[in-house]
C-alpha cells in the first residue's frame, strides 16, 4: 500500500490543505505537579487516574492488558511493571516511575519495542469489505460497512496496529509517519487525550449496541410467545402451552444473566472521567492543561 499524506487545513483559507506532521501538534503541557505531588495514603483510585493520564492511550494491549487504564489499575496494585508499554517508550516508563515511585527500568522487550509512529493503511484495491478491522479497531477510525471498501481516518489512527492480524486478506499495513521519533516525542498530551475519548465512546458504543440487540431479541421473543398459535405448526394446545412453557423459561433465563444498567454505567464512567479530568492540586481543585487550577474543558 501506498503512504497517504496526513493533512490539515490552512488557517487562512481552510479549504486549502497542507501537509501535517504529528510533531507540530501543540503539547498540552503536564503539570508538574502530576508527576511530583505526594500522594495521601488510601488514595489508590488517584493514583490509577494519574497513572492513566501519563500513558499514551492507544488501547494498543501490548502491555499484557485489555486497555490503558486497566495497565493504570494494575500497575497501582502491584501486579504489573511499569515497563511494558512500547508506545509510550523510555520517556513514559519515566513518567510512570515519577507517578508510581517505582524504580525506571528498560523496556520489557517481550511486549514490544520502541519504534516510530506508524498509521495503519488499508490497500483499497485489496479490501474486500469483511468488517472485522473495523470491529477490531479501539477507536473507531476505520469506516466503511459489510462487502464495501475501509478506509482508515489517519487523524484518529492511534497505531494500535490491532487491525492488522484480523484482515484475511492482509492488506493493511503499518507505515511509519513520525520519521526517528519514538514514544512520546512521536505522540502528543493532545492525542492521547483524543484517542482515550475516542476510546470511551467506542466502549459506550458497543454497551449501547448490545443493550438494543438484547432489546430486539427480547421483544421477538415476546412475540412469539404472545402469539405462539399463528408462529407454530403446532395445534396441540397441551403442546403449545408446554412450548410457551420453555420460551418463557428461556426469556427468563436471559434477563437474569443480563448485567444490570448500573454496571455498565459505571463501567463507561471510569473509562470517560479521566479522559477530561486533569491533574489535581495539593487543595483537590483540578490543573488545567496549563497547570492552573480551574475546570477541566470536556471538549
Amino acid at each position: 500500500p501506498t503512504q497517504r499524506q496526513t493533512a490539515r487545513p490552512r488557517p487562512d483559507n481552510p479549504s486549502v490543505p497542507v501537509p501535517y506532521s504529528p510533531a507540530q501538534e501543540p503539547q498540552a503541557p503536564l503539570a508538574q505537579a502530576l508527576l511530583t505531588m505526594p500522594l495521601a495514603a488510601g488514595s489508590q483510585a488517584l493514583l490509577v487516574q494519574r497513572l492513566d493520564a501519563v500513558l499514551p492511550q492507544t488501547q494498543c494491549t501490548r502491555c499484557g492488558y485489555p486497555d490503558c487504564r486497566t495497565y493504570a489499575e494494575a500497575i497501582a496494585q502491584g501486579q504489573a511493571q511499569i515497563n511494558r508499554c512500547p508506545p509510550g517508550g523510555a520517556e513514559g516508563i519515566q513518567r510512570l516511575a515519577a507517578i508510581s515511585g517505582l524504580p525506571v527500568l528498560p523496556l520489557d522487550p517481550a511486549h514490544g519495542v520502541e519504534s516510530p509512529r506508524a498509521l495503519a493503511v488499508i490497500d483499497e484495491a485489496w479490501c474486500i469489505g469483511c468488517t472485522l478491522c473495523i470491529k477490531a479497531c479501539p477507536v473507531d477510525c476505520i469506516i466503511g460497512a459489510s462487502k464495501l471498501m475501509h478506509t482508515v481516518v489517519d487523524d484518529a489512527c492511534t497505531g494500535c496496529e490491532l487491525c492488522v492480524p484480523v484482515c484475511p486478506v492482509d492488506c493493511i499495513a503499518m507505515v511509519p509517519v513520525t520519521g526517528q521519533a519514538t514514544g512520546w516525542q512521536a505522540w502528543s498530551e493532545i492525542q492521547a487525550r483524543q484517542a482515550r475519548d475516542s476510546y470511551g465512546w467506542h466502549r459506550e458504543r458497543l454497551v449501547r449496541e448490545a443493550s438494543e440487540n438484547d432489546a430486539r431479541l427480547a421483544a421477538k421473543a415476546q412475540d412469539k410467545l404472545d402469539n405462539l398459535a399463528s408462529h407454530s405448526s403446532l395445534t396441540d394446545p397441551d403442546v403449545l402451552a408446554a412450548k410457551r412453557a420453555v420460551i418463557a423459561a428461556a426469556m427468563e433465563r436471559a434477563r437474569s444473566r443480563a448485567p444490570s444498567a448500573a454496571p455498565s454505567a459505571q463501567v463507561n464512567e471510569t473509562l470517560t472521567t479521566p479522559a477530561i479530568a486533569g491533574p489535581v492540586s495539593p487543595s483537590g481543585q483540578e490543573l488545567g492543561d496549563a497547570g492552573h487550577t480551574g475546570n477541566a474543558d470536556p471538549s
